[in-house]
């Protein structure tokens, strides 16, 4: 585990408002704080140069470290609940997608400290009832275990001292087993569903024993069981008929989806809180394929998806709180810890004053995309860097280092579903500045990602002495047009490609309203993503149909728990990139750099603000053939021009970084049959892209993801940084561009 390590509260605040940290130091070892803002945050001693500024705060200095653990495994957990003496029945329908994995799964569990009940299964996968009590373990388990991804009815009884398991598979063989038990007396009792809950110190996990699988319908009974009736109450539409005999507590996953709730419609009301997000809408097994939005057809989506890998708010205690000062400048910030056994910087952004804007300039940092990418565990990452990000003196801690901080969407949880949500309550280990993320081909290259990307964007305005205010991609969210409404022109990062439809209809609505729209990355403007309103630090992911993906949905589960709407690409639901930006995700392959060459867009009269002080800025001319990404500006991922998804037809693309490289392949959803549609030359290229909007705005695309790593070569002074910087001296010119 990381030694020394933390995160905080919210991505950005203004100067005034809060930020709380989160620190865990091994051993509860003090630590040494101090804050940073940070310039250029390339570690590379061959790159662009690394820059900070040290911000001196009144919290400065050693603290007092505090040892935190991160506990994963999702569940839900009720308040105390009153049970009558005497026999009881557990019951619980499950889906189990990792049964027979060596250790035991908890369903449903009842707790009373010296007591506990739990339906489950056992290490083989088989159906198990388990009673502790007194010292002693009573168990009885069938003789087989349940079949992976299969509905099956699980039924556990306890009465004049036998306890019993029943699996009734929907589809095969009923299997039951039954022992020998002591009464289970106690009340109240602590209920826990797809885990148990743990008895220990601060440091010790909260809960063991995490079911994988999906659950539906817990119901605790009182009285003796009557299989053939319990099976039949599990079968049946709920909610049970109030006056149920027996009816003690029954959970309803139908109800309440995209809460952090799940509902107990029994006579107790005893309302479970889910921890650490697991996946709701999904299907439940009474799906059958006539819907697929759970919000016409809740009943058929009455299960949650637990995990034992789910990780939500850590919930570390807060370590300090930093009062933005008054005096600090909008940019890229981090607090520094540091003490002889590790070191870690964790990000925020600063904001100007509200109403009280410092440039003309914003600069829309993606922060969902790094928040959906966090924690990407690559096997083998960590050592693969290690020494050369120690010769560079950047952080060198990595997810795979670090397993139990959770981890990304574009990883998969251990039962072999895709992850679809993600908490930036956690160290974000990947997501930090002064930071390597991969071994980079090009001899120069700096192998940055994520916030080192996007400082380069930062430190080339700075060098322009151009000022800009940030905006990230949560405020953008939160505020709507509004947070971009100060500024004539937004600059999209180096890879904003996840996005809310509150962003999306905000983007628009600044264009439509002849903002200028400066996208200097690729692979941008492709998938959706939404926040939680009862959960806000957590972002879910449904990847529907095609897209560059590493799971995929399973089938009916495409529509988001989290605000209800089709998941998947923008291009899907109607609002491609191409439309929004003149370009779109056609290609992608090893984090290669190439060069770009002018077409004969260049010398149209239109663009004539791109050509100053260029004379290379003539059809056929290639520049862009360095960089700290990969050795080139047109590189890793790619977007092109296509009218037939939306481009706009006076758009110019005025240069091409054409790819033809054996790793380079196409985007799966362009891919109708097992040819292109297009030349090859027409989607594996980064197109750069100009076209004015009818509100006297105008949009400036490159269409790749190395672009940004090339704006500071020579200084900014290449034809990169000096074309991007004609681009943007037009769109800061107050004078009206005219559609064609």
């Amino acid at each position: 585990m990381h030694a020394l390590t933390g995160y905080c509260d919210r991505w950005s605040a203004r100067p005034g408002e809060r930020v709380r940290f989160m620190v865990a130091s091994t051993g509860g070892a003090p630590y040494e704080l101090g804050f940073l803002r940070i310039l250029c945050a390339d570690p590379n001693p061959r790159g662009p140069g690394y820059r900070e500024v040290r911000m001196p705060t009144s919290l400065d200095g050693e603290r007092a470290g505090m040892d935190a653990r991160a506990h994963p495994g999702s569940r839900a957990v009720a308040p105390a609940l009153a049970l009558p003496g005497g026999a009881l029945v557990l019951t619980a329908t499950v889906f189990p997608t990792a049964p027979g994995n060596g250790r035991r799964a908890a369903v449903l569990s009842l707790d009373a400290g010296n007591v506990r009940l739990t339906l489950g299964l056992a290490p083989d996968g088989a159906a198990e009832a388990r009673l502790e009590a007194g010292g002693q373990v009573f168990r009885a388990a069938t003789d087989r275990p349940l079949a992976p991804r299969a509905w099956c009815d699980l039924v556990l009884g306890l009465a004049d001292g036998t306890l019993s398991v029943t699996a009734a598979p929907r589809s095969g063989v009923v299997a039951s087993a039954q022992a020998k038990a002591a009464a289970f007396a106690a009340s109240p009792v602590r209920v826990t569903i797809a885990a148990e809950a743990a008895e220990g110190g601060p440091l010790s996990p909260p809960a063991t024993t995490h079911f994988n699988g999906k659950i539906e319908r817990p119901v605790i009974w009182s009285g003796a069981a009557d299989e053939a009736a319990v099976l039949a109450a599990a079968r049946a539409p709920l909610p049970p008929p109030p006056d149920a005999p027996g009816l003690i507590a029954c959970w309803d996953f139908s109800v309440g989806i995209p809460t952090q709730l799940a509902a107990e419609i029994g006579p107790a009301a005893t309302h479970a809180r889910l921890i650490n997000l697991p996946t709701r809408a999904v299907t439940s097994s009474g799906w059958d394929g006539t819907a697929h939005d759970w919000r016409g057809a809740p009943a058929h989506y009455a299960a949650i998806h637990f995990h034992d890998d789910d990780v939500g708010d850590l919930g570390w205690p807060e370590a300090f709180a930093l009062d933005v000062p008054e005096d600090w400048p909008t940019g890229f910030y981090a607090a520094q810890i540091r003490n002889p056994a590790g070191e870690d910087m964790i990000p925020f952004f600063v904001r100007p004053k509200a109403g009280a804007r410092t440039a003309d300039v914003a600069l829309l940092v993606p922060t969902f995309t790094y928040q959906v990418y966090s924690n990407h565990v690559r096997p083998g990452r960590g050592a693969e860097i290690a020494e050369r990000a120690r010769s560079w003196g950047a952080l060198t801690e990595t997810p795979d280092m670090n397993p139990q901080f959770g981890l990304s969407t574009y990883n998969s949880h251990s039962d072999g579903s895709g992850v679809a949500i993600t908490s930036m309550l956690r160290p974000q280990l990947d997501t930090r500045p002064r930071q390597m993320a991969l071994m980079d081909p090009a001899p120069d290259g700096s192998g940055t990602y994520r916030i080192n990307c996007d400082s380069y964007i930062a430190a080339w305005l700075d060098r322009l002495g151009v000022p800009c205010d940030i905006v990230t991609d949560h405020d953008l969210h939160a505020e709507g047009v509004a947070a971009l409404a100060p500024y004539r022109t937004v600059i999209a990062g180096q890879h904003p490609e996840y996005h809310s439809w509150a962003m999306m209809t905000a983007l628009e609505a600044h264009i439509a309203r002849g903002g200028r729209l400066m996208y200097l990355g690729g692979n941008g403007f492709y998938w959706r993503a939404e926040p939680s309103a009862d959960a806000p630090h957590a972002l879910e992911v449904r990847r529907a149909e095609g897209g560059i993906r590493v799971w995929a949905t399973e089938p009916g589960e495409s529509y988001h728990a989290f605000g209800g709407g089709y998941g998947g690409l923008w291009r899907r639901v109607g609002k491609p990139a191409h439309r929004l930006v003149g370009n779109g995700f056609s290609a992608q392959g090893r984090h290669l750099g190439f060069p770009y060459r002018f077409t004969d867009a260049i010398a149209d009269p239109r663009v004539a603000f791109m050509r100053a002080g260029l004379a290379d800025a003539v059809a056929g001319a290639a520049f862009g053939d360095c960089g700290f990404m990969g050795g080139g500006a047109a590189g890793f991922e790619l977007d092109s021009y296509d009218t037939t998804h939306g481009s706009p037809a006076h758009g110019l693309v005025v240069a091409k970084g054409v790819v033809i490289h054996d790793d380079y392949g196409p985007v799966n959803e362009d891919m109708l049959i097992h040819r292109h549609p297009r030349a090859r030359e027409d989607w594996s290229c980064a197109d750069m892209v100009f076209f004015e909007t009818p509100a006297g705005g105008a949009v400036f695309s490159v269409g790749s993801m190395t672009y940004a790593g090339s704006l500071l070569v020579d200084g900014g002074g290449d034809t990169v940084g000096r074309l991007t910087a004609n681009v943007l001296r037009r769109f800061l010119d107050p004078t009206p561009f005219a559609v064609p």
